[in-house]
């Protein structure tokens, strides 16, 4: 017979791919079209282990990721801050819809992100990005379930 159990390592791991992948050069005109890898893990791990990770959490992998992307400090843990907060309030709903749903939440989080990043350039008279840069949450959007059911994996690992 096989349980389950949580699995300790898959959380770093987590972070660690996503900043990683956040650091990945791209192309110029693929570069508007990078998801924003580290949202999706974050809001994954909110959604699946709020005993885990919490608003604290996301504020600190976003000030990891200022660091390591070279941003304006702050930038990226306000940004996934706002994120948590809102799928914080609505976790208890949103965690238990089905993966198409949950996928359009998502959706609609990384769409709210694109909207706080261009106020923050307004605020702070950098240049507004490019119309490309919409598109971004909705690839995000479409990578949702299928980062999901792969995290899930990860994060519970079989037992003999």
């Amino acid at each position: 017979m096989s349980t389950r159990r949580r699995s300790h390592w898959a959380l770093p791991v987590s972070v660690l791919v996503a900043l990683l992948l956040g650091l990945l050069p791209l192309p110029g005109t693929l570069q508007p079209l990078r998801p924003y890898w580290l949202a999706l893990v974050v809001l994954y791990w909110l959604l699946e282990a709020p005993e885990r990770v919490g608003l604290g959490f996301a504020f600190l992998a976003g000030l990891i990721a200022d660091l390591a992307w070279g941003g304006l400090l702050g930038e990226q843990s306000l940004r996934l801050l706002v994120m948590a907060f809102i799928l914080d309030r609505f976790r208890s709903q949103v965690r238990f819809f089905p993966l198409p749903q949950q996928m359009l939440v998502i959706g609609g989080l990384l769409l709210n992100d694109r909207v706080v990043q261009a106020v923050l350039y307004l605020a702070f008279g950098r240049a507004q990005l490019p119309a490309a840069y919409w598109i971004a949450p909705l690839l995000g959007m479409l990578l949702w379930i299928p980062l999901y059911m792969l995290m899930d994996v990860m994060r519970m690992e079989r037992r003999r």
